[in-house]
């Protein structure tokens, strides 16, 4: 005979049509919890059709550069949704991280990763805590430019756009707006990086002035990040910058109670990811000791997103009574607060029995039936400021000391543009440099006309690179310097 619960999972099977997925067991303890969730889905009814790929550490050292097998690209188009397990990405050898990858190349611009406590029953400083970090996903320092241009040097891009920061922006208020939350919060560097975190600042003042039912708030990241550390209960929804976001989602994901804990969305125009935000923990695996809640709620977050409400609050609330019970893994086991310490398996086999019942203090967990947020149409203005190219940048790699560079260079005639400046590490050395400070063997030079105003031709900045090569400097890079509607576009003389 039948279980009451083995009936209800059986009427869930027949009344819905199962949904393709896939799925990627992963590296480290990725498999482990693979098969704790997958357990868990498959006792709730969950109907999903499973379509399972082969990504990671293996992957890439069979020579594939991605790191995900070439026919996955197909598989994960025709499928609704991806559940992935972490990977490991090889140190050495050039290797991109997979997760970027197919962040950039599905377009999953936004990164949601809630954050809740569940005091008492596992320990946090900040119990009511309750706040969502939308992380923006594919810009900021994670396209990944990176370049080493001399011995003692070397350089990250860091590209935030417009468009894309009206997408991740947008969609912080529209989740706000859907869930009932007050306030969005933005952290930003501005008051350093004036173009690429001020940009990002600006288009947050002008999205929210469209939401005006919802309070806005800007925190430079470094005091903001000390108040969420110390305060989390002040946010709500924070919409963040790409870099900022992995980190600060970490640090609120740990104070909440455990890092093993959180589930993260990876949401775009033409499909979803779902994952834990933790990494493979190599030394964990295969010791059935890891704790696969991050990939549980991270299945969660799928099934609302897939529409399956009814067995994702099933499997949210049979998840609250296990650990109301004090049934815990090892990361979140407390003397005094824990019953039982147990391991993978038995964690999923715990709330697998939980399926059908509700946490007695815990809030009960409610999934409404809503279409997935998606992107929202950017504004396409006709670019009404007249941009103009005033100088040009000119990095060179030297050994040279200060003292040489400085005469070679400012002794020299320079016919289409006028030397204005040498800096190292973005320090000024002329003029008015100061001999204290230290240089690496990497200089970058700006030439400009002597009003800084006049436009710079083509050939007049290719006069420079070749006057430059002449002096005997190798030249490692160059930087265009625009004016819009004569506002300076680049960072000041001094920095």
């Amino acid at each position: 005979m039948l279980s009451p619960h083995e009936i209800c999972s059986a009427q869930i099977m027949n009344s819905s049509q199962q949904i393709p997925v896939t799925i990627a067991r992963g590296d480290g303890i990725g498999p482990e919890i693979m098969d704790a969730v997958l357990h868990v889905l498959k006792e709730a009814g969950a109907p999903l059709d499973y379509q399972e790929i082969e990504i990671g550490e293996k992957v890439y050292l069979r020579g594939i550069p991605t790191g995900m097998e070439p026919r996955a690209w197909d598989i994960l188009r025709k499928t609704k949704a991806f559940l992935k397990a972490p990977i490991t990405t090889p140190q050495g050898g050039g290797f991109k991280s997979l997760n970027v990858t197919i962040r950039t190349s599905f377009n999953l611009y936004a990164n949601v990763r809630p954050c809740e406590a569940y005091a008492p029953f596992i320990q946090t400083k900040h119990p009511g805590m309750h706040l969502t970090i939308i992380r923006e996903n594919e810009e900021d320092l994670y396209v990944g430019l990176e370049y080493r241009q001399s011995y003692e040097g070397t350089k990250s891009i860091k590209l935030i756009s417009r468009p894309g920061s009206e997408k991740i922006i947008r969609y912080a208020f529209e989740y706000a707006r859907k869930y009932g939350r007050k306030k969005v919060t933005c952290f930003t560097k501005d008051n350093i990086m004036k173009l690429s975190d001020g940009l990002f600042h600006k288009v947050f003042n002008e999205i929210g002035e469209q939401y005006p039912e919802i309070e806005k708030e800007h925190w430079i990241v470094d005091i903001g990040a000390a108040k969420l550390a110390d305060t989390p209960e002040l946010f709500d929804v924070i919409v963040l910058p790409n870099l900022y976001g992995d980190i600060l989602s970490d640090v609120a994901a740990q104070i909440s109670g455990s890092v093993g804990l959180a589930g993260s969305a990876n949401i775009g125009d033409h499909g979803a990811m779902f994952e834990a935000i933790h990494g493979s923990a190599p030394r964990r695996a295969g010791q059935n000791v890891a704790n696969p809640s991050g990939l549980l709620h991270a299945s969660i977050l799928m099934l609302h997103s897939l529409n399956e409400t009814e067995i994702a609050e099933r499997i949210h609330n049979a998840w609250l009574c296990t650990i109301e019970e004090g049934i815990h893994t090892y990361d979140i086991f407390t003397e005094g607060t824990s019953r039982q310490k147990v391991g993978t398996r038995e964690f999923a086999r715990a709330v697998v029995k939980n399926l059908g019942n509700t946490p007695h203090t815990l809030p009960k967990a409610k999934h409404a039936k809503q279409s997935r947020l998606h992107s929202f149409p950017i504004a396409n203005k006709v670019p009404s400021e007249q941009r103009t190219c005033v100088g040009i940048d000119v990095t060179i790699f030297s050994h040279d000391s200060t003292a040489s560079i400085l005469h070679t260079l400012t002794s020299h005639g320079f016919s289409s543009l006028a030397l204005r400046m040498i800096s190292n590490r973005g320090a000024r050395i002329w003029p008015e440099g100061q001999p204290e400070t230290f240089c690496i063997d990497q200089w970058r030079l700006r030439f400009m006309h002597k009003d800084q105003k006049s436009e710079a031709t083509p050939n007049q900045c290719l006069d420079i690179v070749r006057a430059v090569q002449s002096l005997g400097y190798e030249v490692v890079s160059v930087e265009m310097l625009y004016q819009y509607d004569g506002v300076p576009a680049y960072s000041s003389a001094e920095g």
